[in-house]
């Protein structure tokens, strides 16, 4: 356990915690909503701190980031919990879960080690994903810091409802914040998350990309009959280019019947087909299907000139268009972060 660094004391030994935008109240011997934090007679404790549950090193498109360090590897570590119960979780096994008990599969990994480790399997930067990062704060802040000092990029894998005062103090030693925006109405994000001020995510990604100058890449994973309509997704696609700008990737991703959701039809590629339609119409440069392996919508198009700048296959990449951070055939600005 590791003492919580943002929550205030309260009346009678409960605690209010400040890392996510639920902001829960916690009384004594309880934790909040995503089980990771306990007050324990009035202070707030992290449960999982330098707990893994899932360690691997990725591509960094499997993120998905496709303008951020192309055909790089990153060191990826995921914990428990989350602090959304979405009942179409992609990877529920780790995060819907009240906590890592005695004889579930954990790890210790502490900081200075997971900087060892990416270091020895010759990434060139650390992703903290699978699970909800925020929840695995203080864990990642640690990291994050060792991670800058030793010349590794930072990602978060995130659905982006970490507080405001959170990205204040992780946002220094973070270059990529890749977000969830799952759909664009309060009754979505009511029935699927359970959370009612979902455009508190709208406002963070915001700040990290404005204040902080993270590189930002969106995912809205396309659940049929869920959050396919055009006004949802044109709502996604507008507040991105006004918000976020045109070169900011939309990746818009095929479900997978998951979890809770098993009755649901894998998203049709027509679906996802027209979902690039209205990304671009709306008038984003880069808009990509995701979980197609093969499919032409994962390869990277010069918006000027129409060259193919990177073909992908799954997580294969081949990098033939680019001269820096621009196009190399009319020198169009295309949004890449490289070193």
């Amino acid at each position: 356990m590791r003492e919580a660094l943002l929550y205030e004391k309260k009346p009678g030994l409960g605690v209010k915690c400040h890392v996510c935008q639920w902001r829960c109240s916690i009384a004594p011997d309880h934790t909040g909503v995503c089980r990771m934090y306990r007050n324990t007679g009035g202070t707030l404790y992290n449960l999982n701190y330098a707990l893994a549950s899932s360690i691997a090193v990725d591509p960094v498109e499997k993120k998905p980031l496709y303008h951020f360090y192309p055909g790089s590897q990153v060191f990826s570590l995921g914990s428990w919990g989350c602090n959304f119960h979405c009942p179409g979780c992609q990877n529920w096994q780790i995060s819907c879960v009240d906590m890592a008990p005695p004889g579930r599969d954990s790890e210790e990994i502490l900081p200075e080690r997971a900087i060892q480790l990416a270091l020895q399997n010759n990434c060139q930067g650390i992703a903290w994903t699978y699970n909800e990062p925020t929840i695995w704060f203080e864990y990642t802040l640690d990291c994050a810091k060792l991670a800058r000092s030793r010349n590794l990029y930072t990602v978060y894998v995130t659905n982006g409802y970490m507080s405001p005062e959170a990205l204040d103090v992780i946002g220094p030693y973070l270059d990529a914040w890749r977000v969830d925006v799952k759909g664009f109405s309060d009754e979505f994000y009511r029935r699927i998350a359970r959370i009612t001020r979902w455009r508190g995510i709208l406002e963070v990604a915001e700040l990290a990309k404005k204040k902080w100058k993270m590189h930002v890449e969106v995912v809205t994973n396309v659940v049929p009959g869920q959050n396919d309509d055009d006004e949802q997704l044109s709502g996604i696609a507008r507040w991105i280019k006004e918000s976020l700008g045109e070169l900011t990737p939309w990746h818009v991703t095929r479900f997978y019947p998951q979890y809770q959701m098993n009755d649901l039809s894998p998203t049709p590629i027509s679906t996802l087909e027209h979902a690039v339609e209205i990304g671009k119409k709306e008038g984003l440069k880069f808009v990509y299907i995701g979980n197609v392996p093969g499919h032409q919508g994962e390869n990277t198009y010069c918006y000027q000139c129409g060259r193919l700048i990177i073909e992908r296959m799954g997580y294969t990449v081949h990098i033939s268009g680019l001269a820096g951070t621009k196009c190399k055939f009319c020198g169009a600005d295309l949004n890449f972060r490289m070193r």
